[in-house]
């Protein structure tokens, strides 16, 4: 294979480490999701339910208010000063939250949890350290970290709970976020760049929200997420009536993951070594709203749905790891903090507003509201997918 195409040690070492934190951000979103509810009943106004969705949902909220910022931030002072900074509070969150005895504590370690927004920044950082050539492969790191984080955490979470409790859980995830100090520091190289990136000012920031190539990205983004959180309203319930019980599902949720990690990958050899990133790119936003559009007749079967999960994620993945590549591609130079700062506060958006609408409209309508909801999401993607300008192939290092 010519040296063009491999990533280099540097390169290598910089996206193991880089996507390895990308995933204790994502554990904390995701590891109590299986056992919260529960746990919240022993808390001081753990019976009001509203509170306990609020508890959930407060990490992903001050995490979309806080990306642009913190993108801004790495812009000015640079990438790793800032990620020292979110892991650190993301760590003070953590401890707070597994010292509550009430509600309101945890809601409280939560929204600090969620402070620590630096996932455009690590982003961010692993374009400056990628060549445009393997820069996909870094991100598709990154985005298979978070379907493995999440399926880990089903399985996981349970059995931790077990083991040293929801408080244990919190401490446990601050303890890894020190940790991940130290990996940052010791495991990820330094960027070529002597100085920072230069800042977008406000006008930059408008600049950024008009482009219509980011935009469409940042659409993306938005619609993937809301999507992912609406249909696992669905599928537990699904599998559930299918006849298989909760503690159980993780055995669907884990070998799907791991097939669709497989899966993933000829999509995106076929996007860098082809030159085909417009041709996958919306190929598998169709195969998404495909599936959404087969999903009413499969809905009985649990053979079925796991089928529909395969082809999901391995769409899912996809998107994923070429959706922030894109955007890094497409962003000015001296603004790319913040256009992944953007990027990332759209993510965590689409993660609040598809849970808050999947919620409301499966009570309203149903499974078939969601399935509606998701579709016509995806359709308009699919729209502005095949409207996009296919990103130049180039081959020069990022120095």
């Amino acid at each position: 294979m010519p040296a063009a195409e491999r990533m280099t040690p540097q390169e290598l070492r910089a996206s193991i480490g880089l996507a390895s934190i990308f995933g204790l951000r994502m554990l904390g979103m995701f590891v109590i999701l299986p056992v919260f509810a529960i746990y919240a009943e022993k808390l001081r106004g753990g019976d009001d339910l509203t509170l306990v969705g609020f508890a959930i949902g407060a990490y992903g909220l001050t995490q979309a208010v806080l990306q642009i910022p913190f993108g801004w931030l790495s812009d000015r002072w640079g990438r790793k000063p800032v990620i020292y900074f979110g892991l650190a509070i993301f760590a003070a969150g953590s401890f707070i939250a597994a010292a509550a005895d009430s509600i309101g504590g945890v809601i409280a370690g939560r929204i600090l949890q969620g402070a620590g927004a630096i996932s455009a920044v690590v982003i961010a950082l692993t374009a400056d350290l990628t060549r445009d050539t393997q820069r996909t492969k870094a991100m598709a790191m990154i985005g298979s970290t978070i379907g493995l984080t999440f399926a880990l955490s089903l399985v996981a979470s349970p059995w931790l709970n077990q083991i040293i409790g929801v408080p244990g859980i919190f401490a446990l995830t601050g303890v890894l976020s020190l940790l991940a100090i130290g990996v940052v520091g010791l495991v990820v190289p330094h960027a070529a760049v002597v100085r920072p990136h230069a800042s977008a000012d406000g006008a930059g920031f408008l600049q950024l929200l008009r482009d219509p190539q980011l935009a469409r990205l940042n659409f993306g983004i938005f619609a993937l997420h809301a999507v992912l959180m609406a249909l696992f309203i669905v599928v537990p319930l699904a599998l559930r009536e299918g006849g298989l019980g909760v503690d159980h599902h993780w055995q669907v949720y884990l070998p799907v993951m791991l097939g669709s990690f497989v899966l993933m990958v000829p999509a995106i050899l076929l996007a860098e070594r082809r030159g085909r990133s417009k041709e996958v790119f919306a190929g598998s936003v169709a195969v998404l709203l495909g599936g959404h559009l087969a999903m009413p007749w499969l809905l009985g079967s649990t053979a079925s749905i796991i089928l529909f999960l395969l082809v999901f994620f391995s769409a899912f993945n996809v998107l994923e790891a070429m959706l922030p590549s894109l955007t890094s591609k497409l962003a000015p130079s001296a603004a790319k903090g913040a256009a992944m700062g953007i990027y990332s506060s759209i993510q965590f958006l689409g993660t609040f507003a598809g849970a808050a609408s999947g919620g409301f409209l499966y009570h309203r309508f149903g499974a078939h509201g969601i399935l509606v909801f998701d579709g016509v999401l995806l359709a308009v993607w699919l729209i502005l997918a095949l409207g996009m300008t296919a990103p130049p192939r180039r081959a020069a290092l990022n120095t």
